[in-house]
């Protein structure tokens, strides 16, 4: 019986290889959001808890989101939930068959941070303003 010869198999390309672009960096901010919004549903599950539990802990708790450091993390919060649900928007157009031409890949890529940003700013400004 012959002994099969083996041939080197084709190394896949890995990020040394490809340069960065704007699809790729929304595609790892996307898969990034998405973990991060376990954290922030964690903070969502502390909440409730605390309102369980009784007016004493529901204070504290109330007390830390009212803080600057509670506040930066909502903030950031806010921006993870909207960049994921625009990410998640994105994604779903290109499932249906769209925006899959080169500029309109990099435009969607771009309308995705600009969007978040501009939604989280727009929720923030309307949450201080009426309530």
């Amino acid at each position: 019986m012959t002994e099969a010869k083996s041939t080197p198999r084709p190394l896949s390309p890995h990020l040394q290889i490809y340069r960065w672009s704007w699809t790729m960096a929304m595609s790892v901010f996307h898969r990034a959001t998405g973990m991060a919004l376990y954290f922030g549903i964690a903070l969502f599950a502390i909440w409730l808890v605390a309102l369980a539990t009784g007016p004493r802990a529901f204070d504290t708790v109330q007390w830390f989101f009212g803080s600057p450091l509670g506040l930066l993390i909502l903030l950031g919060y806010t921006w993870v939930l909207m960049h994921h649900m625009l990410g998640g928007i994105r994604h779903f157009v290109w499932d249906l068959g769209y925006g899959m031409e080169r500029e309109q890949r990099i435009g969607m890529a771009r309308l995705t941070l600009i969007a978040s940003i501009a939604l989280t700013l727009a929720i923030w400004v309307v949450a201080f303003t009426f309530f």
